[in-house]
């Protein structure tokens, strides 16, 4: 798996594990919160749709993940 595979896996991951945290009436609900974390998700992947810089890629390819195309 290349780096960007891996973020989009986490980022998928994150929202919908904050989602199931943060709605109301969902099984695994914990509080709102968790919706601003679901934000900060997205709000994150749109910077790095523009910018072209990305934190957990650069973690990533510290940690040995080769990088994507």
């Amino acid at each position: 798996m290349t780096s960007w595979q891996l973020v989009r896996l986490f980022a998928g991951s994150f929202i919908l594990l904050s989602l199931a945290l943060g709605v109301p009436g969902s099984m695994l609900f914990v509080s709102t919160w968790w919706l601003a974390f679901t934000a900060f998700v997205g709000v994150n992947l749109l910077q790095s749709s523009i910018t072209r810089w990305c934190p957990l890629e650069i973690i990533l390819r510290k940690l040995g993940v080769p990088a994507g195309c």
